[in-house]
């Protein structure tokens, strides 16, 4: 597998602990797996990523089957982007990730992946910019919420293919002081992220449950107003 000789190089050349690296590759892959089974990672779509210190972060190389990761699908980038110790190509995405490592010090993983619900909520809540969640149980698995009776919103941003114009979407809706705790791309997935990556999995299983939710109540009540 060339990941081993890329990680050798990389803690050669950088202060990055190959036992995390390597813990860290399995955990992506592992997840990247089960996601795959649920049919939420079509067609090489989707990225994953987990903080390795406090300036790289392990995440997927571009174009891989996430259903099929293995240690060897994996990279080290800095928190600019750039490969660390090998000449595979990150995500072009993968500004999204560090942004998140950068914003939020405590955010020990992202996913992003490409669920029908989540594809399906993106377009059709584009044009009111955020999903509106109310009263629902599984709010309470987000971190931070303890209570059904809160509001939990999900923002929809405007999908490009400029990076630098997500990014600072995403920077514009921090700077507001709105909590964020993941975000919707029109037309595309979902980002969510948490303290580790059992964390994460649970904010994404809970999106995409509760994104079902909405959507089912669309199918009996009509279009979001």
């Amino acid at each position: 597998m060339s990941s081993p000789v890329a990680w050798s190089r990389a803690i050669n050349s950088s202060p990055i602990d190959r036992g995390r690296l390597e813990r860290c590759a399995q955990e992506i892959a592992e997840a990247g797996r089960e996601l795959g089974a649920l049919g939420w990672t079509p067609a090489t779509s989707s990225n994953f990523s987990m903080r390795l210190d406090a300036s790289h972060a392990a995440v997927t190389i571009s174009g891989r089957d996430k259903g099929r990761l293995g240690i060897d699908d994996i990279m080290v980038v800095d928190f600019d982007g750039r490969a660390v110790g090998t000449e595979a190509r990150p995500s072009a995405e993968t500004a999204l990730h560090t942004q998140v490592y950068r914003r939020f010090p405590a955010a020990g993983a992202v996913l992003h992946t490409h669920s029908r619900a989540q594809s399906v909520a993106s377009r059709l809540y584009a044009a009111r910019g955020v999903v509106r969640f109310e009263g629902w149980e599984l709010q309470k698995a987000i971190a931070g919420y303890t209570t059904h009776e809160s509001v939990l919103d999900l923002p929809v941003f405007p999908n490009t293919q400029d990076m630098s114009e997500l990014v600072a979407r995403v920077d514009a809706w921090l700077d507001a002081g709105k909590p964020l705790h993941g975000y919707l791309i029109d037309g595309h997935g979902i980002y969510t992220w948490g303290k580790d990556m059992p964390e994460t999995r649970r904010h994404l299983e809970a999106f995409e449950f509760l994104l079902n939710c909405e959507l089912d109540l669309l199918r009996l009540k009509g279009t979001p107003t």
